[in-house]
């Protein structure tokens, strides 16, 4: 699943029920979270992204066929590195967020709550 194709999905059902400064977080960390996989950046490459609404909580998953021997983390890369930052904001606007890998993937979540 592209970025575009994910963030217009995740758009279409989510507009009209929550607020749009909510929903610009979840397209912004979604986009971060598909980023960060290996199969993201690949042109056929695998990406399973699920939502799950509640009123006043959204998480998404994104699982990656192709990132199953990586872990994502927070880290400081350095002032000439280009890459290296998608996470900040996943850590910072989500109320929680982790990942968990299998024998040939790996997902990632994040949990928007509290709205």
């Amino acid at each position: 699943m592209s970025i575009l194709i994910a963030r217009k999905w995740a758009r279409d059902l989510l507009t009209g029920q929550i607020a749009v400064p909510v929903l610009d977080d979840v397209l912004l960390l979604l986009s971060e979270v598909v980023t960060h996989s290996n199969s993201g950046r690949a042109p056929s490459g695998q990406v399973t992204v699920r939502m799950t609404y509640a009123p006043g909580d959204v998480h998404v998953q994104v699982t990656d066929d192709d990132s199953s021997a990586s872990a994502p983390i927070v880290r400081t890369p350095g002032l000439d590195e280009d890459g290296g930052r998608g996470l900040w904001p996943v850590n910072l606007l989500a109320t929680t967020w982790g990942a968990h890998r299998g024998e040939t993937t790996r997902s990632v979540w994040f949990r928007i709550s509290g709205f």
